[in-house]
């Protein structure tokens, strides 16, 4: 079984104030759970899960490539909740939350065809899309176009385009 953390139980939490405020007031809510803003911690929650194992990998890269030129940084991005790009010679990738239950990903060099390459066609930033589908007893689910994502193999599609792309 997953281990869930303890951020997963928050839902007991807004149970027992939910009854409790029952209690109190005796008027019963029959909607307790707010899914947008469900939506958009599950979004924040999703992209520092990407993140984590972002850092984890780059720092396994850098040790492993040594210090110098050609290290991978990773950066909070000012302003967001959880948005973050990775820097290496130049070259950015951005992870950002364009709205609950939606990630853009996306290089920031407008002559890059870092995401969708296409032969002698100059295009600006091409931006990749994870959204959010709702799935059975309310589970949330992040797809690529249309397919499911993981965390460990969306990190390792990326950062290898990106240590190819940004290479000198």
């Amino acid at each position: 079984m997953k281990d869930l953390g303890l951020n997963h139980l928050d839902w007991i939490k807004d149970l027992v104030l939910a009854e409790q405020q029952m209690e109190e007031t005796g008027v019963v809510n029959l909607s307790t759970v707010d899914t947008e803003s469900h939506l958009e911690e599950q979004t924040i929650e999703f992209l520092r899960d990407v993140k984590a194992a972002m850092v984890e990998v780059a720092a396994t890269f850098n040790q492993l490539k040594g210090s110098g030129v050609g290290t991978l940084k990773i950066y909070g991005i000012s302003n967001t909740k959880a948005d973050f790009m990775l820097f290496r010679n130049g070259y950015k990738l951005i992870f950002s939350m364009r709205h609950p239950g939606e990630i853009e990903i996306y290089h920031s060099l407008l002559t890059s065809h870092f995401l969708n390459p296409v032969e002698g066609e100059a295009q600006g930033p091409e931006k990749d899309l994870i959204r959010a589908h709702w799935a059975a007893f309310g589970e949330l689910q992040w797809h690529h176009k249309n397919l499911p994502v993981r965390i460990d193999f969306l990190v390792r599609h990326y950062l290898t385009r990106f240590i190819h792309e940004s290479a000198k």
